[in-house]
This record gives C-alpha cells, structure tokens and sequence, in this order.
C-alpha cells in the first residue's frame, strides 16, 4: 500500500545521501589539487648543497668535490678540463695549471658551478724563502695597479721603474703610472732574494694598436667579441677563455682589461673580467679592441665596451 510520508522521507534521505557524496568527492578533488600544488611549490624550491674544498689549487693538490642536496640520486660533475665524475663526491687531480669552471647537474635538472685556480707546484725547498709577485703584467697611465708580495718576511720594498728609486714600502703596493712603456718592479725582502715583474702601461688615448689594419682588424675585433659574448651568454667558459688567452693574449690571464659600462669605467685583469661575465648578470659586448705596446709581441690591453642588457637605450 502506497504511503507517501513513507515514501516522501525514503526520498528526503537518498537525497541526503547523495549530497554527502557529492560534497566528500569535491573535498578529495581539492585535497588533491592542494597535494599537486604544494608537491610543485617545494619541488621548485629545491636547491643543491654542494661545494668543494677550496677553490685555489697547486699542481701537487687533489680537488675535493662533495654534494649533500636533499634526495639527490645521479650526479654529473665537469672538471672543466674535458674529465667528469658520477661520484656524489671525490677527489680529482688536474694535469695542467689553469683557470677552470667546474659544473655539476644533480638529477638531470639542478645545475650549480664552481670558478677553481690550479698554480704550478712550489718546489718544497723553496717554500720558506720563495719570493713572488701577485698582480697584472700590464696598466694603463694614471690609474692605480696593485701587486701583491707572496712569500715569508717583513719588510718588503718595492721599486716600480719609473722613477728610479723605491716607490712603496709594504707587501701591498699600489702605483699610478705616468707615462707609457715598459717596466720592470724590482721587489725586495728581508727574507729572500730580490725577483722582477715586467709591465706594460698603455695610454688609450694614443694610437699604440698594432693588429692588422683594415679588414683583418675588423675579424680580431669581431672574433674576440663573438667570444666574450658567448661567455656572457653562458656557453662554456673553458672553450671560450683559453682560446681567447692563447690566440691574443700569449696565455697570459694578468693581461689589464679597460672596461667602458654604462658610462662607468674600470679595469680589471682578463681572468677576472670573464668570471665577472660569468656571473654578471644580462651583459652585451659592443666592442673589444686589443692593444699591443711597441716593443712587444703580445697584447697589453684589451678594451671593452659593453652594456647591461637590461637597460634599455632611449
């Protein structure tokens, strides 16, 4: 027999149910769009904990390599010299001194690197009493250069060739040349015997550059630009720097780079020139000029031209 209060409450709690399924199907379907979202949030945020042991070497040292990122499982180290490792850490020994940029991938994905100095080995008898001089092997007249002693002692002087006496007093020695040449600083201990350090001062504002004129100045220029952009644009620095060093500059890194940015001019030497391309952010090499003082067969100068990218020209 038909009741419908019966029937009208059977109705009412199917309905009920089935709003209870509804709203515990949407609640899962949001759940899992807040799982999916976060799970992306943090996998974007993932950073690597990798590093090595020091990041100045000499011949007779081994680099120390060591990654600790979070949940890392496959690892491609590049030495920067063509060898590589799939060790998530290690030693590695270079064969010959340089300048390099180690690269690591973690997971195919993370990617971190690391600028290294590999010296020549100091002979072990020569450690306490070795006396070097640190700095650039060519200036420019009427700015600053510093050359650094290296070496055991405590007075140190230093004669800079231009005036013929000494100059400056100190391990640090800061000096402004006043006009063009040659030079040779003599640099004196009370520890070691007296060493040399030559150096070319340019004046930029006199036409010293000596390349091929016409045409095959236009392919230096071009050809030494295309690479400092292409270190600027983070293709491989190793490739790039040591063509650049042996073809122009005598694999000489010290060579002074005079760099015109942005209305702001500066100098620097061209190993640390090209880490700043490096690392500098959006960069654009307008021109680069090679300078060659008379008297030497290799450049003593390279000026730059360049601007930030994203400064944008009215």
């Amino acid at each position: 027999m038909f009741d419908p209060i019966i029937e009208n409450e059977r109705s009412v709690r199917n309905s009920s149910q089935r709003s209870i399924f509804i709203y515990i199907f949407i609640a899962i379907l949001a759940l899992s769009v807040l799982i999916f979202f976060f799970k992306d949030v943090f996998a974007d945020k993932r950073t690597s904990d990798a590093g090595i042991l020091k990041n100045e070497l000499y011949l007779n040292e081994d680099l120390v390599f060591i990654d600790n990122t979070t949940g890392a499982k496959r690892w491609a180290w590049e030495f920067g010299d063509g060898a590589g490792s799939s060790l998530q850490s290690g030693t590695y020994h270079y064969a010959k001194a340089g300048s390099y940029i180690i690269r690591l991938t973690i997971d195919g994905e993370l990617r971190v690197q690391f600028p290294v100095t590999v010296k020549d080995t100091v002979t072990v008898q020569d450690t306490d009493t070795a006396l070097t001089i640190n700095g650039p092997t060519s200036g420019v007249v009427n700015e600053e250069v510093r050359l650094e002693a290296e070496g055991k002692g405590a007075q140190f002087q230093w004669s800079f060739g231009e005036t013929g006496r000494v100059d400056v007093n100190g391990r640090t020695a800061l000096y402004t040349f006043r006009s063009p040449g040659k030079y040779l600083v003599r640099l004196t201990s009370d520890k070691s015997h007296p060493v040399t350090h030559i150096m070319y001062i340019t004046d930029p504002s006199l036409d010293t550059v000596l390349v091929v004129p016409g045409e095959g100045e236009r392919k230096i220029i071009d050809d030494i630009r295309a690479r400092l952009q292409a270190i600027a644009d983070g293709d491989d620095f190793n490739s790039n720097y040591y063509y650049l060093t042996s073809k122009y500059l005598c694999n000489n890194e010290k060579v002074t780079v005079a760099v015109e940015q942005d209305s702001v001019k500066k100098t620097n030497d061209f190993y640390t020139y090209c880490m700043g391309l490096t690392f500098g952010g959006e960069i654009s090499v307008d021109q680069a000029q090679l300078t060659i003082s008379p008297n030497a067969s290799c450049a003593t100068l390279l000026n730059i031209k360049q601007h930030s990218a994203r400064i944008v020209n009215k």
